[in-house]
């Protein structure tokens, strides 16, 4: 119940919402939310402004993507902005730039459960299908031994896999190589694939 005297204000909503790290640093002034950089701290990319927006703030952590709470850059081909446990779920969520998108990785993975082979495979993130893999054995004993960044992961894997086959047993994407062989063979010729 209102007093005589007191003045009635409607503040709007904070536009971070329930994002607000530190409430502390918004203030509502002039009939907006603004948020303000701490004094030993940086803002935005050049350091000179002491307040910003909190709804250009909010715009621009629309536009971010992570990834098991990695950062992503907007040059990622599966980029779509949102927070995402793995690739995997990131890509089913924007599958046609999964279908399209060349770039990505070639890498050599290895289990102590195959003793003297190699897997060399492709992925958008080497890493993330690492993760897949791990799900698939008890141990979780794979290990990523390389991950080489290519423009075209598939002509890249291709290029790969034609190239260990020339001199050495294969079983599908698995080859009978330790895997120091196996990456001095590709380190140079996945350059080109860069």
């Amino acid at each position: 119940m209102e007093q005589a005297g007191q003045k009635h204000t409607n503040i709007p909503e904070n536009p971070m919402g329930k994002y607000v790290k530190h409430p502390e640093r918004y203030k509502f002034i002039d009939g907006e939310w603004w948020y303000y950089y701490p004094k030993n701290g940086t803002s935005i990319s050049s350091g000179n402004h002491t307040r910003e927006r909190a709804e250009t703030l909010r715009k621009r952590f629309n536009k971010v993507m992570r990834v098991d709470g990695k950062y992503i850059p907007r040059s990622h081909p599966l980029h779509k902005p949102g927070n995402y446990k793995g690739f995997t779920d990131a890509a089913f969520s924007s599958l046609q730039n999964y279908e399209t998108a060349k770039q990505g990785q070639v890498y050599v993975l290895v289990n102590p459960a195959f003793p003297g082979w190699c897997k060399v495979g492709m992925a958008v993130d080497a890493e993330d299908r690492l993760k897949q893999y791990q799900t698939s054995s008890p141990y979780r004993d794979y290990e990523l031994i390389k991950a080489y960044d290519v423009a075209d992961r598939r002509k890249a894997e291709k290029f790969a896999h034609d190239l260990l086959a020339k001199s050495h047993e294969r079983k599908g994407e698995w080859f009978y190589i330790q895997h120091p062989v196996a990456t001095s063979i590709l380190e140079l010729p996945m350059r080109e694939y860069q």
